[in-house]
């Protein structure tokens, strides 16, 4: 069985082009870290009202507005607080705003950042029926 030398050559650079692709890391913002982490998250809810999260993971500490508007623009609520490393806990009354979609503001002074998340509310009723064969 005959073999060609060229085919291995070829083979091997591309086989080293795909490792090295796979295996260099891939550094967002040119490397510098990024101290403003912030994540709003669905915890459950507390006498049918939904409770939400919100971490402000920052090292230094910073002044932050929270506003929470309607899909209307309406503002539900509004809060100001300064620190670093915060968690906050929102209880919002459902039948403020039923099943619009909320949109939740947070901005950081000291950063001059500003996200902006969505909250989108659903019910589904799902009924299951199995039927067993029991002998």
């Amino acid at each position: 069985m005959k073999t060609d030398s060229g085919n291995f050559g070829k083979l091997a650079v591309v086989a080293l082009a795909l490792t090295l692709a796979f295996t260099i890391p891939a550094l967002a913002n040119d490397g510098e870290k990024d101290d403003h982490k912030t994540e709003l998250k669905f915890i459950g809810n507390m006498e049918n009202q939904p409770v939400f999260e919100l971490n402000l993971a920052n090292k230094e500490e910073d002044e932050y507005t929270v506003v929470f508007r309607d899909e209307f623009g309406n503002v539900l609520y509004k809060e100001k607080f300064k620190g670093a490393g915060l968690t906050r806990k929102f209880l919002l009354k459902s039948e403020d705003f039923g099943d619009a979609a909320l949109h939740v503001t947070v901005k950081s002074k000291k950063g001059n950042t500003t996200e902006v998340y969505s909250i989108n509310r659903s019910h589904s009723y799902v009924e299951e029926t199995l039927v067993s064969k029991v002998k």
